[in-house]
């Protein structure tokens, strides 16, 4: 059985991912990964086949998605000859993680797709919602990669079709400990944003993890250095608590690993609005951004924060064999 996973690469949660989709994947076919976006900070330990442009969105640094540059960088003709140069016809199974390229080349092929991603869990009926409506947002997710089949993750499970989330390898097999540091990743805030934030809490020690400065510096309590999968897992694992965005993969690893949590969801991006949503109902800490307003919640947060109880499941291996089963 021939068999195409196509990858999101916007982010690194998609990635993560698929360390571990991918072996339960290639234990049943012949695997061909296909990875598209320009956003990504992790490499995957697996030969690409397909390398493509896609439609990427662009972190500003204000906290949110760049929808000047993201709407700048969208080829629309580059992008339909991507979907229709890309031959779904030859596989027998395609899956795709909110990747825009094989969902909408399966759908111009009328080849059968199949999705496996936290973006289909986030509309679905049974997962808590944001009080706030986006309609854009909302037309967004449903139609960025459309499939007629779809399978979700979530920080809880909420239907059949809600998985918990995929937790890689690498992650479970860490040593947790607490050294009293908190690990910040905010990909789409400017550094100096970041750091005149957390120099308000000078009793606490902060270890920021960036994604535009290419040069590790330390300013009062506050250590900034380029994003590096070993050294951020290993912060992670050893501190007090976590600051981030509300995208799924790190707050995922956070909440298996047992830290408090604090989210700020990136702006112009409505699944992590709907993330943060969730995880608001679960109790976890929340804030909109890091403006003045919201310091003392996180002070809150550093004097009195707790970790929230999940229980996370290795079920890679099962997951896959149902898709697969289900599909074929």
């Amino acid at each position: 059985m021939r068999i195409l996973y196509a990858i999101q690469g916007t982010g690194n949660g998609h990635l993560t991912r698929a360390l571990d989709v991918i072996p339960a994947l290639q234990r049943r076919g012949e695997l061909d990964i296909l990875v598209s976006g320009c956003q990504v900070d992790l490499r995957l330990p697996h030969p690409v086949k397909y390398r493509l442009n896609g439609l990427s969105f662009i972190f500003g640094k204000s906290g949110g998605v760049d929808l000047v540059r993201t709407f700048a960088q969208i080829n629309s003709r580059s992008f339909y000859k991507e979907v229709r140069q890309l031959p779904v016809r030859e596989y027998d199974l395609v899956v795709t993680d909110f990747e825009p390229v094989s969902a909408w080349a399966c759908m111009l092929a009328k080849k059968h797709c199949v999705g496996l991603s936290n973006q289909v869990a986030a509309l679905h009926a049974s997962v808590p919602k944001p009080k706030e409506t986006d309609t854009v947002g909302k037309l967004i997710l449903k139609s960025y990669s459309p499939t007629p089949t779809h399978y979700g993750f979530h920080f809880s499970r909420f239907d059949d079709t809600i998985f918990t989330p995929i937790i890689r390898s690498q992650v479970r097999e860490l040593e947790v400990s607490n050294e009293g540091h908190y690990t910040v990743y905010l990909p789409a805030h400017d550094d100096l944003k970041i750091l005149n934030t957390l120099i308000n809490f000078r009793k606490s020690k902060w270890q920021v993890f960036s994604k535009h400065n290419k040069q590790a510096f330390q300013y009062e309590n506050v250590s900034i250095q380029p994003i590096q999968n070993e050294m951020f897992l290993k912060s992670m694992a050893s501190a007090a608590g976590v600051l981030c965005a509300a995208g799924f993969g790190t707050t995922s690893e956070a909440l298996y690993l047992q830290k408090k949590l604090l989210v700020v969801p990136m702006k112009n991006q409505f699944e992590q609005v709907c993330n943060a949503a969730v995880l608001r109902y679960m109790g976890v800490t929340t804030v909109k951004s890091l403006k003045k307003k919201h310091l003392p919640t996180i002070e809150d947060w550093i004097e009195n924060g707790l970790p929230v109880e999940v229980d996370y499941p290795d079920e890679t291996d099962a997951i896959v064999a149902r898709i697969v089963q289900e599909n074929t």
